[in-house]
């Protein structure tokens, strides 16, 4: 079968998305009706999370049925919720006996200064969103979770730009397939890991009085940190910023393995996004194993980071412009 490229070369998963494209807000839906063992990383200073204690190892659920990425801040944790709903309505869930109860770990972004404060994902959105999932390459760009993204926003919106969601998968040897999917809202700027340059970010330009960067395209948000202009923002600086996405893969895994896969993936991020996991940002990273290969779990993380590095820089380079926030990818 021809790889597309994308998270749902991982047989058993499936995405959906749905989004209000005035209110520039959305929902992501990672499906993956049989179950699936599942860790998370939690490794920015501001997440906004549902149900990531459970799947700590210690606990009892080995698997879970779904992970929703949203919008809304912490309004969008409502949409697992319609997830729920529709799991429900499959008969797909955590047998308890009386009531088979579907497993919905969560997380999500601070879109609220994007399009319209007062639209948030809910229940709704998150059970459309779940019944439009499929095995196909999902949309990427403005799409989803992706609707209300934005990057380098060391100075709020003004010189940011336009993000979105993107995904990737690489086959890594033995039939063993690693895919990634991620909504890219990062406080900081996105570099091309192959190059070392940014791609999107922190403009350079004028915020009222003051001038940030100089004539390149790009002020660089490391650079400005080192700025008196840069530090005197800081403490301004908003804490609605966020990279979360999910990795998968066909092998078979525990959940402590799952967890560090989770973990490793981390890396990918920290590759792309400069800087990465500061306390103006809320990264989290799910992994997700279907249990069909065995593979090295050390082998399984490194290209779990590599999925997700590319997958982040897809997130930037299919996002279009909306509104004052310019885009890397034409309008079609």
């Amino acid at each position: 079968m021809k790889r597309l490229n994308a998270i749902t070369d991982v047989r058993g998963i499936e995405v959906g998305h749905a989004q209000d494209e005035e209110a520039l807000t959305g929902c992501t839906v990672i499906l993956c009706r049989r179950g699936a063992v599942a860790g998370v990383d939690v490794r920015g200073g501001a997440p906004g999370t549902r149900e990531t204690d459970l799947l700590d190892p210690v606990n009892l659920v080995q698997k879970v049925h779904a992970i929703v990425l949203a919008g809304g801040s912490a309004y969008g944790l409502d949409a697992a919720g319609g997830v729920m709903h529709y799991l429900e309505e499959q008969k797909i869930g955590f047998n308890t006996g009386v009531a088979k109860i579907p497993i919905v770990p969560a997380a999500i972004l601070y879109d609220l200064n994007v399009g319209r404060a007062d639209v948030r994902p809910d229940a709704a959105m998150g059970y459309r969103a779940a019944a439009a999932a499929s095995s196909a390459a999902p949309a990427e760009g403005n799409a989803g979770t992706g609707m209300g993204a934005s990057v380098g926003k060391m100075f709020g919106l003004s010189l940011a730009m336009k993000a979105g969601i993107g995904t990737a998968s690489m086959d890594i040897g033995s039939g063993v397939i690693v895919g990634a999917l991620v909504a890219v809202n990062a406080w900081g700027d996105v570099v091309d890991p192959q190059t070392n340059q940014i791609i999107a970010g922190l403009r350079s330009g004028k915020v009222g009085p003051m001038r940030v960067g100089k004539k390149d395209p790009f002020a660089d948000t490391l650079t400005m940190l080192r700025s008196s202009i840069g530090r005197g923002v800081l403490g301004l600086a908003a804490r609605g910023n966020t990279v979360i996405g999910v990795v998968a893969t066909n092998a078979k895994l525990t959940k402590a393995q799952a967890t560090k896969v989770a973990q490793m993936a981390q890396d990918g991020v920290a590759r792309t996004i400069r800087p990465a996991h500061t306390m103006f940002d809320g990264d989290v990273i799910f992994a997700l194993a279907t249990g069909a290969k065995n593979a090295d779990v050390s082998t399984v993380g490194a290209f779990a980071a590599e999925a997700m590095a590319a997958a982040i820089t897809r997130a930037v380079r299919m996002a279009a412009s909306t509104g004052s926030l310019p885009g890397l990818a034409e309008k079609r």
